[in-house]
């Protein structure tokens, strides 16, 4: 067969091959035609009269091919989104220019959700509001300068609540405070619809990302979704770019000290070796006697660190004031300092012949000594604050996430699904607790009038003296501080929390297995009096668990720690430790704000909530027994029923109450508490 008549076969077989519904609508799908043209099959099918049933194949491949249509298209859209958010990021890896990936993110975000505007503001903390950072497509002056106070404006509402907020008509949108000024910015922009999501770094927010139309708008919630990506890839940016600001700050700080240290050790090679031995100690973890040993031994002497309160105080100031080591006798005196603080001296013993070289040795060690000092006081500090804080979230917030709670005290290696007691301590001055716990009382100064700064309970302490002399309010200040230092450094040890608060220390302890609150609370007085030289009060709540998911117990178990503190003071217990449980009505009665409620709970609670769950009447068969002079038989007769249901009636509380429930000290409290809970009943 010839070629002519196999192409002319091939052709003859293709038309005989009929043409489906669908192809007129792939040729539309391989162009990538608009919707509009997607009607032309079927109206062109109409026109030509075509049967129903090919109208009805063409209306249902129409349909077909417009979903694939939309879903090429959403797909496209996606990858865009996508190539956008990694260049963005690849922008955040190399970032160089903070404003630079700033104005990118901005003008990605206004080009891929098709905006006229996007912009993004950044909060103030000192003035506390938010004002515009970048801005792109946006044309007017006074709108580029906004300031938005929080809570104003959509964006200031966006930056106190932490949440995105979108409106289709500003103007008309009521849900957020309108002030003249934004109003009037908006305004001249001719901004309509407006969609703001929060830039977060952790829990807190640091600034707005927008995107804004001159027209009525409907976002949608995938627009929503990708500028919300965005907003997390600027916060990204600016988090990064703080930490190189901070980076490069302590690299610059660095290099100062290392052309310090380069200048003098090239003046002086003793001083230098001196350097590398003290560098040395630094990074193995070195303490302060650690430096005066390495000193003692370069220097072929004895070199001593002393509190400043026991070093000379004429010669300790001099030193102090011209920066340089001092003679003193036959020793030399070398000041360690701080920012104008005095954390103790260096002491060389006799050794009165010191040549230039071993001063600066000298001096230099008192530097490094200072140095570890601030160090180890900050990041005992930082913990300290960290353990407060939590603490005080505790104490005052009822709304926080227990899973964030329990994290948070995971990190401080805490259990807050541990039972866990609340202790209340205060200084006791001028009660005789020198007396009471060894040694002079802390505050009271050496022959220069010094006092001691923070004490911890492993013996080290740290002392800032001011020489001037410290005012009684100093003084108190500085107790306080030293109570807080090691109520801190003992819930640490005891993986516990710890803060200042209503003038003395709130601790949150665990209760050990076998151990009381009691015995807890006068163990902590003891401890904490011990640390800080002066009496410690303690009053300690009962044992309370589950604190993560009911952190309004902690509340309540620290104003009953409280109230106990104050019952020990007004007992003339000063310096002493109890518990809430102690007392009994007396805590009630000299408490200063008595807890009637919390009392009845204490005493009967456990009767009257068996009462609510079962419907018994366990309180007034009690309140009968004592009216009848408790007795059974005369019981039976007031409350109309046989004595065996008295009997076990009574028999069921003593397995509430306790097998003592009837002893003369526990009788006395359950009348009170019953005559407690009549009377708040009847309100």
């Amino acid at each position: 067969m010839s070629r002519d008549h196999v192409q002319s076969a091939e052709r003859a077989e293709a038309a005989a091959v009929p043409s489906g519904p669908e192809t007129p609508f792939l040729e539309l799908l391989a162009r990538g035609a608009s919707a509009d043209a997607y009607e032309q099959p079927v109206l062109l099918a109409r026109a030509e009269g075509r049967p129903a049933a090919v109208l009805d194949a063409l209306e249902h491949a129409k349909l077909l091919a417009l979903r694939v249509r939309a879903e090429l298209e959403g797909r496209r859209r996606r990858e865009a989104e996508l190539s956008a958010l990694f260049e963005t990021a690849h922008d955040l890896a190399g970032l160089r220019d903070l404003d630079a990936v700033l104005q990118a993110i901005v003008q990605r975000a206004r080009s891929l959700l098709g905006t006229d505007v996007a912009y993004l503001s950044l909060n103030d903390p000192e003035r506390g509001d938010t004002y515009m950072r970048v801005t792109e497509g946006s044309v007017a002056a006074r709108f580029q300068q906004l300031r938005l106070g929080m809570g104003e404006g959509l964006g200031g509402l966006v930056a106190q609540t932490a949440r995105p907020y979108v409106t289709d008509d500003y103007f008309k949108d009521a849900r957020f405070q309108h002030t003249h000024a934004i109003d009037a910015g908006v305004h001249d922009e001719g901004l309509v619809a407006i969609l703001g999501v929060p830039l977060m770094l952790g829990h807190h927010v640091i600034g707005v990302l927008f995107a804004a139309d001159r027209r009525a708008r409907v976002f949608e919630r995938e627009q929503i979704a990708l500028l919300g990506s965005f907003a997390a890839l600027a916060a990204a940016a600016i988090d990064t770019a703080n930490l190189l600001t901070e980076t490069r700050s302590a690299l610059a700080g660095l290099e100062r000290a290392n052309e310090i240290i380069r200048d003098r050790s090239g003046v002086i090679e003793r001083a230098s070796d001196v350097h590398d031995r003290l560098a040395e100690l630094v990074l193995r973890g070195g303490g302060v006697h650690d430096v005066a040993a390495a000193v003692s031994e370069v220097l072929d002497g004895t070199v001593e660190f002393t509190e400043a309160a026991t070093a000379p105080a004429a010669a300790l100031e001099a030193s102090r004031a011209e920066g340089h080591a001092v003679r003193h006798a036959d020793d030399w005196i070398a000041a360690v300092t701080a920012g104008g603080e005095l954390l103790g001296a260096l002491v060389l013993r006799g050794h009165p012949g010191l040549d230039p070289v071993d001063q600066r040795t000298l001096e230099r060690a008192a530097m490094v000594t200072s140095l570890l000092l601030l160090a180890r006081r900050s990041a005992a500090e930082a913990e300290q604050r960290v353990r407060g804080e939590l603490l005080d979230d505790l104490l005052d917030a009822r709304d926080r996430d227990p899973r964030l709670l329990r994290e948070r005290a995971s990190r401080l290696h805490a259990d807050l699904d541990a039972t866990h007691v609340v202790l209340a301590a205060r200084l006791d001055r001028g009660t005789g607790g020198a007396a009471r716990h060894g040694g002079p009382t802390a505050g009271a100064g050496g022959p220069d009038g010094a006092t001691a700064g923070p004490a911890r309970l492993d013996g080290t302490t740290v002392h800032a003296t001011h020489v001037d002399g410290p005012t009684a309010a100093d003084q108190d200040a500085g107790a306080r501080r030293r109570l807080w230092s090691a109520a801190s450094h003992l819930a640490a040890t005891r993986h516990g929390l710890a803060a200042a608060r209503d003038g003395g220390t709130v601790l949150l302890l665990p209760l050990a297995d076998g151990d009381t609150a009691t015995e807890l609370a006068r163990r902590t007085a003891r401890d904490l009096g011990t640390a800080v030289h002066e009496a410690v009060t303690v009053g300690a709540s009962a044992p309370v668990g589950d604190l993560a998911a009911r952190p309004d117990a902690v509340a309540a178990a620290y104003a009953e720690g409280r109230r106990c503190l104050d019952a020990l003071r007004l007992l003339g217990r000063s310096g002493d430790g109890a518990a809430a449980e102690d007392f009994g009505f007396l805590g009630l009665l000299l408490a200063g704000d008595r807890d009637i409620a919390g009392f009845v709970d204490r005493t009967i609670g456990e009767v009257v909530a068996y009462d609510e769950r079962r419907g018994t009447d366990l309180v007034h068969t009690l309140d009968a027994y004592f009216t009848c002079g408790m007795s059974p038989a005369r019981t039976k007769d007031a409350l109309h029923v046989h004595v065996n249901t008295v009997a076990q009636r009574l028999e069921r509380v003593g397995r509430l109450l306790g097998d003592d429930w009837q002893s003369p000290a526990r009788t006395l409290e359950i009348q009170l508490a019953l005559r407690l809970h009549r009377l708040s009943a009847q309100r």
